[in-house]
């Protein structure tokens, strides 16, 4: 269920994201409320990229899904 609803947050998110070539798929997400992306396209080797996802990718999740604790990058 919880990860319905960070899945559905990324889908109002990817749009911004490939407005500029990129783009972030979920990876997982843990029971202790850490949820794993991995940015791709043009967000992968942007110098701005954690900048995108604390600011706009954990900030959006966290105000809509608030048992989400924290987002984190993978490989």
């Amino acid at each position: 269920m919880l990860k319905e609803k960070v899945e559905a947050v990324l889908g109002k998110v990817k749009p911004l994201l490939q407005r500029d070539g990129g783009d972030v798929e979920l990876v997982d997400v843990m029971p202790d409320g850490v949820v794993k992306v991995r940015l791709t396209g043009a967000c992968s080797g942007c110098p701005m990229s954690t900048l995108t996802l604390k600011n706009a990718i954990e900030e959006t999740i966290k105000k809509e899904v608030p048992e989400v604790k924290s987002v984190i990058q993978v490989g």
